[in-house]
């Protein structure tokens, strides 16, 4: 079915309204499921159901989605800093393997009309990171205006570098990026090798160079984490089976900045993290049930008296 959609396995392709309807078309006999989404957006979700009370900035349609999505969004306890358009919500088209990799047809459409001049510092004020995807690419104008806007309210500026596919065609912006406005940076082990062609331990060291916390992900084989001479390797926490590796990333974010915010370590941050990602990944999807964030909440209590 990837093939027939030209969707290479584990990657995020942007798609037209033309293919969003092939893709919708072609996936009309199978059992499909609806839920909030966009990196960001499950990072922020992820967040807020550890009782922070984040707020999320974006664009939606006038349409069913738009409405699902701010619906759930502000049940979860997140503050929607969000613009409408008559152009459909955007959507990311999901597929999971037999083997949890997933693959995104995403298309856009009124995330996309968000632009530089929506955004004011006051959005900004009161907050402690500011958490942006690099799926944002599309507009760079956008992208840099953000940041600005966070600097300026005196925001860490956090980065996730989102795709591989993404960086391979923009690695001297990323690098204008890093180097002038993020603090942190989270990169898989893919996205880090496309952006300085080197292997995890010492693209996590060009990376740090650049800003405070580079983080480099390495699935199952654990995560890398370097602040100026402070090192850190942290081990994946078993799990019997990968269901969906959706959010996976935007999980292991969230865990990282739920630890920022609360003052704690970088290797207790980390082991955070892996609770959130080993939580994630072993159900569909990223709308976990009470009793995934009771998992979660009982295993940052145990890192925490650790």
């Amino acid at each position: 079915l990837l093939e027939e959609m030209n969707l290479p396995k584990g990657s995020m392709q942007l798609i037209d309204e033309k293919k969003r309807l092939m893709i919708k078309q072609n996936v009309a006999h199978l059992k499909t499921r609806k839920a909030t989404g966009g990196s960001a957006g499950n990072t922020i979700y992820a967040l807020a159901n550890m009782g922070a009370v984040p707020a999320f900035i974006g664009k939606v349609g006038r349409d069913e989605l738009g409405s699902f999505f701010l619906k759930k969004m502000k049940q979860n306890g997140v503050d929607v800093k969000v613009f409408s358009d008559d152009l459909p919500t955007g959507i990311a088209s999901t597929f999971i393997s037999k083997d949890g990799e997933r693959t995104f047809g995403t298309y856009l459409g009124a995330a996309a009309t968000l632009k530089p001049e929506d955004l004011s510092v006051e959005m900004f004020r009161g907050y402690s990171y500011f958490y942006i995807e690099g799926y944002l690419l599309q507009d760079r104008e956008l992208i840099v205006r953000a940041m600005q806007l966070a600097k300026e309210a005196g925001l860490q500026v956090c980065l996730d570098m989102a795709s591989y596919n993404i960086i391979e065609g923009n690695i001297e912006f990323f690098d204008m990026l890093i180097t002038k406005y993020v603090d942190i940076v989270f990169a898989n082990e893919h996205e880090a090798r496309a952006f300085t062609g080197k292997e995890p331990q010492e693209a996590l060291d060009e990376l740090a160079a650049k800003c405070s916390i580079a983080i480099v992900k390495m699935g199952s084989a654990g995560s890398l984490i370097k602040k100026g001479t402070e090192f850190i390797k942290v081990d994946t926490l078993p799990v019997k089976k990968v269901v969906d590796t959706t959010g996976a990333g935007d999980f292991y974010a969230a865990g990282f900045l739920y630890g920022l915010t609360c003052g704690y370590s970088l290797d207790k941050c980390a082991a955070i993290s892996n609770v959130f990602a080993q939580q994630v990944i072993c159900t569909m999807g990223v709308n976990l049930t009470k009793q995934r964030w009771a998992k979660i909440k009982k295993g940052v209590e145990e890192i925490l008296q650790g």
